[in-house]
């Protein structure tokens, strides 16, 4: 069963998954209104099909934001959070898929690597 693309005034469907892929520039830390820092980047993943896709991550957790921000443009990483399917509209007109992420956990190849010796030892 695939989910559709919600109506206007419905709210959007929220799936739990994980995606890998590269850090489409810097990550940015930010403050809500009562002083609580968080987290935005963009992430390029590409599809099945070779596409490349773009996620918008944000990130509250405090692990996940000193992870984000750790990064640089062009890191791989893969993050695992609530996902949002979008729809956005480019220069030329035409529409194009988007996800936007609530990311729970941050994983990079240094935590890979660190995981790998821990359980080596």
């Amino acid at each position: 069963m695939s989910a559709s693309p919600p109506r206007t005034g419905q709210k959007a469907h929220m799936i739990d998954g994980l995606i890998v892929g590269k850090l489409h520039g810097a990550p940015d830390q930010r403050q809500d209104k009562h002083g609580k820092p968080f987290s935005v980047a963009k992430v390029l993943a590409t599809t099945g099909e070779g596409d490349q896709l773009i996620v918008n991550v944000i990130a509250f957790d405090a692990q996940a934001c000193t992870a984000l921000m750790a990064l640089e443009d062009g890191d791989s990483l893969a993050l695992a959070g609530s996902l949002t399917p979008k729809v956005w509209t480019d220069k030329q007109g035409n529409t194009r898929p988007a996800l936007d992420l609530v990311a729970h956990r941050v994983m990079t190849a240094y935590h890979a690597q660190r995981k790998q010796q821990a359980m080596d030892d």
